[in-house]
């Protein structure tokens, strides 16, 4: 598999391909779990209300954000295969304990322990992504998350209207086959990695925060606008746009589908036009901003399946790029520790946008909502055409 993805894809010289698989089944759970079978199980078969069921996603989440600093600490003391493995087992423990989960504070800690368990995978592959070409692996590891991530929910509806046990133990499987793999990881620890203290790394990595502050309000917009679209999407398809349920999922296949499919053409591209790599995030960002616009206003299932095709493409053209851009700003050996760092930052947008998309859905309606996630990509767009984000990669790595 290592082979035929290296000669394929262009990802090689790592073990970035086994990472991949590990990724795909923790994604392919994790969207599963949240999605799908925590709302579902959590009020049908426990008898959970709703909000015991938002305050565990968002316990899920809040775990998995805060941590990623940490883990990105642990990853540059010990070595990968223990860090992926403890957090294996941290994930079987929530997922373990989730039948046994009928009172909220239980449901909410068994939901908050997975979150801490999959933080790790990422990073992981955050970390082992090679210079010479980033931006086509991070490609490619996008579109494994995405897949899975993706899959997951689709999978575990089908599966839950015939048994919830079944789909129980389907994502049980998943994690437990991530765990099985996750022992073929190699035990060595990276020779890249320096083992400079912590009281060294946070002045080094505060450094680097201040050097890049001009992107920090887009890291954090970014996630937001997306996460805001997450509250509004689906009543605004069924809803203003008239779409029925299966004409939706079809919506979001387009979407994803086209997504898939640029990730890696777009990754590679970027990494043959690295001077130019500013211009894919400029040009990426106003196409978003123009498609979530035409999509407020659209009407019939072909035109929506149009944009959401355009979306994806734009999403497809950002990744890449956008990764490539924060890799200048990571020190040399302290990969788990920046990446973490930066991981927390972008998380920030991921836990506000679904609030604040509800929130103004309640104050003026869904559209509105799609309208200022739309004005923000657009400013995050204009905004790219000035930063000297060219200088990134002159930063002293000191």
């Amino acid at each position: 598999m290592n082979r035929f993805l290296n000669r394929s894809l262009g990802i090689g010289g790592t073990e970035i391909p086994l990472y991949a698989v590990i990724l795909l089944l923790v994604e392919f759970a994790r969207g599963a779990v949240l999605i799908s079978f925590l709302p579902l199980y959590g009020k049908r078969e426990l008898g959970l209300t709703l909000d015991a069921v938002g305050a565990a996603i968002t316990a899920h989440y809040l775990t998995d954000t805060v941590l990623k600093m940490a883990i990105g600490y642990l990853l540059d003391r010990f070595s990968i295969r223990f860090v992926v493995m403890a957090g294996m087992i941290a994930s079987i423990a929530g997922v373990v304990l989730l039948p046994f989960a009928d009172v909220p504070w239980l449901f909410i800690l068994a939901a908050a322990i997975y979150g801490i368990g999959i933080s790790p995978i990422w990073i992981v592959c955050l970390t082992q992504v090679t210079e010479e070409r980033r931006a086509a692996q991070m490609g490619f590891l996008y579109m494994i998350w995405l897949g899975g991530l993706g899959a997951g929910p689709i999978v575990c509806n089908i599966v839950m209207d015939h048994s919830s046990r079944a789909a129980y133990l389907m994502i049980l499987s998943s994690v437990l086959l991530a765990s099985v793999l996750s022992l073929f990881i190699s035990g060595q620890q990276r020779s890249a990695v320096e083992r400079v203290p912590l009281r060294e790394q946070l002045p080094a990595m505060k450094q680097r925060l201040s050097q890049i502050r001009l992107l920090l309000p887009g890291m954090v917009l970014q996630t937001a606008g997306a996460g805001m679209l997450v509250t509004v999407l689906p009543t605004l398809a069924t809803g203003r746009l008239g779409l029925t349920g299966a004409q939706y999922s079809l919506l979001l296949t387009a979407g994803g589908v086209f997504t898939l499919a640029g990730l890696v053409p777009f990754g590679k591209l970027s990494d043959r036009l690295r001077s130019f790599r500013r211009w894919f995030l400029v040009i990426g960002f106003f196409a978003v901003a123009a498609a979530l616009y035409a999509l407020a206003y659209a009407s019939g299932l072909w035109l929506c399946i149009v944009i959401a095709a355009l979306l994806g493409l734009s999403y497809a053209a950002v990744l890449p790029a956008w990764n490539a851009l924060l890799a200048a700003y990571i020190p040399p050996g302290q990969q788990g520790l920046g990446w973490g760092l930066l991981s927390t930052v972008e998380g920030i947008g991921g836990m506000i946008g679904p609030v604040l998309g509800g929130l103004i859905a309640s104050w003026r309606g869904e559209p509105f909502v799609v309208w200022i996630s739309a004005l923000l990509f657009g400013l995050i767009g204009v905004c790219y055409c000035f930063l000297p984000l060219a200088e990134a990669g002159k930063l002293d790595p000191k």
